[in-house]
């Protein structure tokens, strides 16, 4: 279990907590501190669209690029792919809201939740469900900091998410975490394995690049 952070007392100890994101990220209606999970889903509705997550009270713009969507949705497409014959869970994307924590509603680019994280009356129409998933993914930006991920990941398995992958475009790598602390990266020579949060799933890191970032057919 992760110490529960203390409430910030200065606003520089309010953008340590939330990783140092860009402030231009930070939304200041409501207050900072105050918002909940109704003004995400406010965001949610409204048109256009706004994603935001919910830190500690705080709505933080998600932040995502060109390159970072298409991996999201190549790996989706495959996930989906693969659940049509493993009938696990169902896939999540990029706007896709978790309540993960009291105080926390992530959106992880590709989330996997497990048909046992979902209630047997679950609501698929429920804006910001609090289906934990086992598996997030992380498209990395360069809008993204180090502290931010940082503590993007504690949150993640804090709320009990059992697999999570850091997906860094630039060197085409992914890092795969247990636990906060547990890690190993695997280059593109390498491949995912879905390990036993997806039993059977694998797939080519190097193969689902070349896939998702092609620019014409060869």
């Amino acid at each position: 279990m992760v110490a529960a952070i203390s409430p910030p007392e200065t606003f520089a100890e309010m953008w340590e907590q939330l990783g140092n994101v860009p402030l231009n990220r930070i939304r200041m209606f409501p207050p900072p501190g105050t918002a909940t999970v109704a003004d995400v889903e406010r965001l949610c509705d409204r048109e256009p669209k706004c994603l935001c997550e919910l830190i500690d009270g705080v709505l933080v713009e998600k932040t995502m690029g060109h390159v970072e969507s298409r991996l999201a949705v190549r790996l989706s497409y495959l996930l989906q792919a693969f659940l049509e014959d493993h009938d696990f869970g169902v896939v999540t994307g990029a706007d896709g809201p978790h309540h993960l924590l009291p105080d926390q509603v992530r959106f992880p680019d590709v989330a996997f939740i497990s048909y046992e994280n979902i209630p047997e009356d679950a609501d698929c129409q429920t804006t910001v469900p609090d289906w934990i998933p086992s598996l997030a993914v992380e498209v990395i930006s360069k809008n993204n900091t180090k502290a931010e991920m940082a503590r993007k990941l504690r949150d993640y398995f804090e709320a009990g998410v059992k697999l999570v992958w850091y997906v860094d475009p630039p060197t085409r790598t992914v890092q795969v975490y247990r636990s906060p602390e547990t890690f190993i990266t695997k280059s593109e020579d390498e491949e995912l394995d879905g390990e036993d949060v997806l039993p059977g799933f694998r797939v080519s890191i190097r193969d689902w690049f070349d896939r998702a970032l092609r620019v014409r057919p060869n």
